[in-house]
Formats: C-alpha cells, structure tokens, sequence
C-alpha cells in the first residue's frame, strides 16, 4: 500500500509548497478511522480512499482536495463526526467532506421523481464548491475499477449509474479521459459479450495489417519535420465503447467503421496548429465535412482543438487532433486545470472556462415550487451533449441519438405510431421526416389508418429499434412487392454474365447462400439485403468476378416497368450508389430523386407515387451531371488548375457560371459529369485538398424540380 511519504512526495513533485504536516495527518486520522474495515475484495478499507487521492494527485490537485479524498467517507462510515473532521482540519476540508458525503447518500437509481430531487441536490451542493464532484468522480472511478468484487446485480446497478450519470458529468466537466474510462468500465460490467468482441476484432486487425497507429504516427512526425514544426504526436486506437456506440448510431459492423484510430499532435504556439493542420492536408486527403475549428469556435467547457479527419495507409480513415500544451492540458484536465501547477507554482490556464458557472447558471433557474420532472428534463438537456431529448404533446421525454429524426421519435413512442406516420410537427411546424432533431423540440407524429412503412425509411431513421421495425414490417407487408422486384433485379444480375434466373438457379444460389429456397433469396434481393452479384457469384463465381461492359443507360434503374421512361430530378440530381425513390408522373415517366430531397415533401401525401428503385449494379458512363458550388481565390491561373484537377480525375466539365465575384474570391457553379457517388466524392475531395478553395459543396436547388419535363 502507497505510505504517507509516498503520497507527500508525489503531491510535492508538482507543488513544491504542499503542506507536509496536512497531508501526514489526514493519512494517519484516515487509517486510524477505517482501522479494522474492510472492502468486498478483502483489502483494508482504507485503500480506497488512498487510491481516490492518487487519483487526484495525478491531476495535479490541491492540497484540501487530496485530503478531502483521504476522509471522504469517514463522516459515513465511521465515529467521526463533522465537528471532528472540522476541529483537526479547519472549515474548509471539513464542508467539502461533508459535501462528498451528502452526494454519497442520494440515491441516484431511484425512479424519475425521485431521481429529478436527487440532481436537484446535487447541483445545488456542487455549486458551493466543484472540487465535492471532482472527489466524487475520483471516488466513483476507483469504485467501478474494483467492481469484480461486487454482487453482478449491484455491480449492473452501479455500472448503469455510471453510465446515466456520473460518465456524462465527467465529460460536460471537460474531463474526457475520466469519462471515457468511466464509459468503458461500465460497458465491460453491461455488455461484456459485444466488448470482447471488439476487442477480438482489434486483435485480429492488428495481426493483419501489423501496428498501424505506430506507422502511422511514424508518418506524421516525418511530415511535421519536413514543415519545420517541432510537436509531439500519438496515436491509439479508440476505446471498445466508442466503437460500439459509432457502430449503433451508425448501424455499421465492426469491418465497415473507419475512423477507429485517433492521433493527436501537440504544437508549442496557435500558428503551428495551423500551418501542421496544412501539412496533414497536404500529405493526406482529407474527408469532406469530417473538419471542425474549435481554436476559433470553442466549446462552452473551453474545450480547444483542430479535428479533421483523412485517408491514411490503405485508405484507412484516421481522426487526428491539433492543439497547443495549453489547449491539451485544458482538453485532459477540464475542470481540474483551475487547480493545476506549472513548475512549482499554482498557474491560471487562460483557456481554461469554470464549469461552476454553468452549475451556477443552472441552480440560478431552480425554483423551490418547480415540478421534479421539469426540472430532471432540463439537466438532461445540459448534461447529454451526445443525446438528445425530445417533448411529444403531452410533455412525455423522448430519449434519442444525435441526428435522430421523426421517423425515429415516432417508433420511440410506440411501434403503432411508427408504423402509422404519415408526417411530423415539430414546435408546431409541419417538417420532412428525414428533419434532425434538436433539445428541447416538441414533437407531434401526424398518423393515419392504413398507412404502412415505406422502404425509404430505412435510410431515414438512425436507431435501430426503428430500423428493426421498418425492416420486420415491410418483410411481413410487402414481400410479394419485394419478390416481384427481386426477380426483376435477378434476370438482370444474370443476364449480365450471360445466364438466366431460372427456378433451379435461384434454388442453387439459395442453398449456397443459406437461405431458405428461391422465394427467398427474391425477397431479399427486393429488400436489398442481397445484391444480385452475391446472388451470381454463389454459382457463377468466376463469371461474376469478371468486370463486365458499362451500364446501358436505358437499364439503369432496376424497379421500372418495361418501356418505362425515367429521368433524372434535376433539384437533386442523384448519381449511382445513392440511394434512390422514384415519383411517378401519368403518361409520362418517373423522375429519380435522391432520398434526401427536399423536393419529396411535396409527395408526402401521394404514397401511391412512390416507387421502390435501386441503381443497376455495374460500372456507369460518366454521364450524370452534378453540379458543385465552388468558392476559390482571385489568383492568377486558379481557375486553370480547378479544371485541370476535375480532368485528373477523369471527368468532364459540361458548363461552369459564376454567380459572385469579390476583389478576393470568385464563386461559381461546376456541372460535372459522373459515373457515380464514388466518382463524385474523389472530385470533391481534389477539390477541397487544394489550398486554394476555400469551401466546395454540392449544389442542390429545390426550385428546380418545377422545370422537370419529359422529352420525346
């Protein structure tokens, strides 16, 4: 066990004036108090709240902190008396183990009611002092990394208190690392299974492709000595929960996650974020709307930092960090940095932002009289920046991910709602269903008999209890439609290779696929949950690895009637490998739009207009036109080079307008033609590396859609 002279010396390595005597004291009154107590594991009591001071002491605390974590629970647990803590160690340490021990006894997995008065408390004793929460984080970390000791119910009970609560209040406190851990200790309690296999899956990644993080941080301080820019890089690779939350949010597997890698490069002045920041760029492609300014933009906790996000080795995507010493102690310490020490003296970090004020804000609005579960709402808005919490009518709490939708709200009420929606209020006005909702929102579902849910939803909603549903109700609703356009895309997929869809293929091609005959290996080619490509190279393997001819332009589109004519929509113009639904237009066509057009809440009504389509599969000519909103530098030979790096990525300029000119910049229209999405992405990212643009997107205008017409 850790002596008292080992603690003073760790205290003193970065505050040489620590007060010896204080520290000896608290040491000995602490052990003497818990003398004879013992934890589940069987170790003496007093470990604990040694390991908690260690703790503090590892970030740099001060010294009625680190003697705060000594006696946290003397008051509680043994015959100490806050008039004995007081008379040994003054007022001070005295209210904030009185504090600690208060936050100690709420009951914090109580029901709602009960749990809104239980944060009331809390935020109401933390704004006395912020240093009672930062020994209470310290106390609840050492607990969970020592939970094998405890009964598996109380152990569940605990890890989910620590997820609810305390992991989120670590973070909205600026310590990212506690709570990361805090995450990740209650997710191995939780959701053992789905950890280890993350983990499996790490280690098996790393035995194919050999340490990539060490490559790849070897690669980035090549290219910073190269710049002239003296930092410090590391790299690791995410925790098991972050990936698994990406992996839920993004209804991904493991294999198709990119950004499981994080590096992090430490400058010494603001400029050198900058100019390492150009230096990645120019190595690196960097990915389109993967960057964000908090240097320029901080965070309300005083978080600072560059993140962008490139293709590294093997066009693996990496998230890399940028920032300076002072920004980095900010973004590791958060709160803690009012506390810390720089060469033996007590320094003020001038990035650092009091979370006390924003506790302060929050127990400003309390009133006495408020309603409990008004008030629990409204922490949650502040606490769960990485959730959000919406209102239906009655004033219910609805709990989503970030960049949920209505769709997801309404199967979050129930599966009835969900599968009845037909449109969405939000704060009174009517919005798409694919609208990302906010904190705070109240929203309304407009339902109607009969209505079923559409396949589109599926790319729409983000939870997958919505996607489960969708998926479960269009299979029991509409598997003769999905069967019908299953063959459709199967004598296609086998015309291709120069082979019919006969009954005994499809029945082949089943039982190698483990599926249960021919009609449903159909269903699931309908459903897109098989592409026609598997489905031939289940039998045909060595025809369907052969590149075939380019896509005729009139099949295309698989899910049209023969003879059928389609067009384009020219608001949103969407290319192959987007996903697609078609609005019927009588005696005339369809027009293609892409699935996130605003154009389609025009036809929200029109149900019986929307067809199901998805692109042929194959290699397109490069003949769909897109256009680009481009803003680049008035400099001489610019818009040479912008059309000599379109031409470099094999396509084709059709038209270009400029719609503004400035002394600075010009702004203009690029329509480009395409092969497909992928074709687009590698011509916007050209685009974006070049110094000289300042930003480029995808220009979509709505009114547009007023123009569509059929030729011929």
């Amino acid at each position: 066990m850790t002596t008292d002279c080992d603690l003073i010396a760790l205290v003193r390595s970065y505050n040489p004036h620590s007060d010896a005597d204080l520290l000896r004291r608290a040491y000995a009154f602490g052990q003497e108090m818990h003398d004879g107590q013992f934890r589940q594991s069987g170790e003496p009591y007093f470990t604990h709240p040694l390991a908690v001071a260690l703790i503090l002491a590892e970030q740099q605390m001060d010294d009625a902190s680190i003697v705060t974590a000594l006696l946290h629970d003397t008051i509680e647990d043994t015959r100490a008396s806050y008039k004995i803590v007081r008379d040994q160690f003054g007022q001070e340490i005295a209210d904030l183990v009185d504090g600690v021990t208060k936050l100690t006894n709420l009951q914090l997995s109580s029901t709602e009611t009960k749990q809104a008065e239980n944060f009331r408390k809390l935020f109401m004793a933390t704004s006395r002092d912020l240093r009672v929460t930062l020994v209470k984080l310290a106390d609840r970390l050492h607990n969970m990394r020592t939970i094998r000791s405890m009964r598996h119910e109380k152990q569940v009970q605990k890890a989910r208190e620590t997820m609810d609560i305390f992991a989120p209040l670590a973070g909205r406190m600026g310590m990212q690392w506690m709570r990361d851990e805090l995450e990740d200790l209650a997710f191995r309690v939780l959701n053992p299974e789905a950890r280890n296999s993350i983990i499996r899956r790490f280690i098996m990644l790393q035995r194919e492709t050999g340490d990539v993080v060490q490559k790849i941080t070897a690669d980035m301080r090549l290219e910073m000595e190269k710049a002239g820019i003296r930092a410090e890089v590391s790299g690791r690779a995410k925790k098991p929960y972050s990936i698994w939350r990406k992996m839920q949010e993004k209804d991904q597997g493991f294999s198709r996650l990119s950004d499981i890698y994080g590096f992090r490069i430490i400058t010494g002045t603001e400029a050198d974020c900058y100019r390492t920041l150009g230096a990645i760029h120019q190595r690196w492609r960097a990915v389109p709307g993967r960057f964000k300014d908090y240097i320029s933009q901080p965070k309300s906790n005083g978080y600072r930092s560059i993140h962008t996000t490139v293709s590294g080795r093997d066009g693996k995507r990496v998230e890399v960090q940028i920032r300076t010493q002072e920004m980095h102690e900010v973004a590791e310490a958060g709160v803690a940095a009012h506390w810390s020490y720089r060469e033996g003296v007590r320094v003020e970090n001038r990035f650092a932002v009091d979370p006390a004020r924003w506790i302060a804000a929050l127990t400003e609005r309390l009133d006495e009289g408020q309603d409990h579960d008004e008030f629990l709402d409204m922490v949650k808005l502040e606490m769960y920046t990485d959730q959000v919490f919406c209102f239906t009518p009655k004033g219910d709490v609805i709990k989503l991910p970030r960049g949920a939708t209505p769709i997801d709200f309404a199967y979050a009420v129930h599966t009835k709602v969900g599968h009845a929606c037909v449109g969405a209020k939000v704060d009174g006005m009517r919005v798409p269903l694919w609208t990302r909702l906010k904190n705070g929102q109240s929203v309304e579902i407009i339902t109607a008999d009969g209505q079923s849910p559409q396949a589109t939803w599926i790319d729409i909603a983000v939870t997958g209890r919505a996607k489960t549903a969708i998926r479960r109700s269009l299979r029991e609703e509409d598997r003769e439609r999905f069967i019908k356009l299953g063959a459709e895309l199967a004598r296609v997929a086998f015309e291709n290779v120069g082979k019919k869809a006969t009954d005994k293929a499809l029945r082949t091609a089943a039982r190698a696929l483990a599926l249960d005959g021919a009609e449903d290996l159909l269903e699931k080619l309908g459903s897109a949950e098989v592409s026609g490509r598997e489905a031939v190279r289940a039998i045909y393997p060595d025809l369907a690895e052969k590149p075939g001819d380019e896509v005729d332009q009139k099949r295309a589109v698989v899910g049209l009637a023969p003879g059928r004519r389609h067009l384009r929509a020219p608001c949103c113009q969407p290319v192959p490998g987007e996903r697609i639904v078609g609005i019927t237009f009588r005696g005339k066509g369809v027009v293609l739009h892409a699935i996130d057009c605003e154009v389609l809440a025009q036809f929200e009504d029109q149900g019986d207009r929307w067809v199901d389509l998805q692109w042929q599969e194959g290699t397109h000519p490069a003949v769909n036109t897109v256009t680009l909103d481009v803003s680049i530098s008035n400099d001489t030979g610019m818009l040479g080079r912008i059309c000599t790096l379109i031409g470099e990525q094999s396509a084709n300029i059709s038209d270009l307008r400029f719609i503004d000119r400035k002394p600075d910049y010009y702004r203009l229209l690029i329509d480009v033609d395409l092969r497909d999405a992928e074709h687009l992405h590698r011509v916007m990212t050209a685009l974006e590396a070049d110094s000289n643009v300042a930003s480029i997107s995808r220009h979509r205008d709505p009114a547009r859609a007023t123009f569509v017409a059929f030729e011929g």
